[in-house]
């Protein structure tokens, strides 16, 4: 019965151990943030007339407002009367979403815009 406890008693011990490891490694990665996204980093969509060059038209507003940005699709819509763009963009901190916004709607003529989270390919 003695040698049982024993081998029992290791078995207990050597899965406290491995607990403990595995708490540790998940609570030094919650602190590092080594995974986490950048949560200024966030998907523009705006709706813009055919007739206006889009090219650099927010190119302004952006340099106040975003640290990054990269356009990633054009597609018409509405019959090819209007533009959607889709950039990712990455917000400066310590912005006023709003005001940003505001001006984007003052250059589209007041046309459909959506920022959100950043979102993985599949869904865009």
């Amino acid at each position: 019965m003695t040698i049982g406890l024993a081998t029992g008693m290791g078995h207990i011990f050597f899965a406290s151990l491995i607990t403990v490891i595995v708490s540790l490694v998940i609570f030094i990665f919650s602190k590092i943030k080594l995974f986490d996204v950048d949560s200024n980093t966030k998907i523009l969509k705006i709706l813009v007339p055919e007739n206006l060059d889009y090219t650099d038209m927010f190119d302004e507003i952006f340099n106040k407002y975003v640290k990054e940005y990269k356009l990633q699709l054009v597609k018409t819509m509405n019959m090819g009367s209007l533009f959607e763009l889709h950039y990712v963009i990455t917000l400066k901190s310590d912005i006023n979403e709003k005001k940003f916004i505001d001006e984007l709607r003052v250059r589209n003529g007041n046309l459909k815009i959506m920022l959100s989270h950043e979102l993985d390919g599949s869904e865009m």
